[in-house]
């Protein structure tokens, strides 16, 4: 009788098609649909319906060297990030797991630290008494304080600190997957360490570089609090100069345009990223 009982239950079922993917649908159409179809509502109807604001952008100049400035800070961001992080993700994969998860652990812990805290820091560092320069006229290698600060260098330096984490993670995945006996198989025949680095190690890293870069380029085109504090106003990135137009300015129309394109750059760029590396696992990394 109890076997009846037991053949009798309903059985739950994974809800099939639309009605299963509505929450997740519901989410996506609210929190993001909605607010970028009103982002670009209101680029296109205010201060009066058309693309004045869009033609206003496009065509001052001022307003084209703070798109310049940005995709010129990013693009640097990301390539110095790049640069430094390949070396450390290539030791958390080789070294012994329990220093690795030390050191790991290190570098996450600076992730859940106040960015605005570690940007200040990097002021106090940075400026010219600070002590870098300090130490650097201490021990006779400038006579005069370099500028640090308040310059692309400044934006440089405490975003690649910042940005490190998140280009060290998907390499250290990426690293870990390789094979040591193709870098060892390399060596046996002849190559030398730099061919082996450019030719086995940096192509079969592609895909953590690509999804690292694309992180940390989409994120410092829209980063806020460290340019503004490092880079001062002759620095001015796209972030804030969309902040000053609807804060200060009240320029809602502008600003809205700015952001929306800001946001078509970020999603070419990733369907950039996924075209790329797509193709680059379907014929196998040639």
């Amino acid at each position: 009788m109890s076997g009846n009982l037991l053949h009798r239950q309903p059985i739950l079922r994974r809800p099939d098609g639309v009605g299963g993917a509505l929450p997740a649908l519901t989410l996506i159409t609210l929190f993001f649909v909605v607010p970028v179809v009103a982002l670009l509502l209101r680029s296109v109807t205010e201060p009066v319906p058309g693309l004045q604001n869009y033609a206003t952008l496009f065509g001052d100049g001022t307003y084209a060297r703070v798109f310049l400035n940005t995709f010129l800070v990013a693009t640097v961001v990301t390539a110095v990030t790049v640069i430094v992080a390949f070396p450390v993700a290539w030791m958390l994969a080789i070294m012994p797991p329990a220093l690795g998860s030390i050191v790991f652990g290190i570098i996450i812990l600076s992730m859940w630290t106040n960015l605005l805290t570690r940007t200040y820091a990097w002021m106090v560092l940075l400026q010219r008494t600070g002590v870098i320069n300090r130490t650097l006229m201490d021990i006779g290698l400038i006579s005069q304080p370099l500028p640090l600060i308040n310059n692309l260098t400044g934006v440089t330096i405490g975003m690649v600190y910042i940005m490190l984490p998140f280009m060290i993670l998907p390499l250290v995945g990426t690293l870990r997957a390789i094979d040591p006996m193709t870098l060892r198989a390399a060596a046996l025949c002849g190559a030398s360490p730099f061919d082996a680095f450019r030719r086995i190690l940096l192509p079969l890293s592609l895909p953590g570089i690509a999804a690292g870069g694309l992180m940390v380029f989409v994120m410092s085109l829209g980063y806020f609090v460290t340019p503004t504090l490092l880079g001062g106003t002759s620095n001015m990135m796209l972030a804030a100069m969309i902040a000053q137009m609807i804060q200060s300015l009240l320029n809602w129309g502008l600003g809205s345009a700015a952001a929306f394109i800001l946001l078509l750059v970020t999603m070419a760029l990733y369907a950039l990223q996924l075209r790329l590396v797509g193709a680059k696992r379907m014929t196998g990394g040639i």
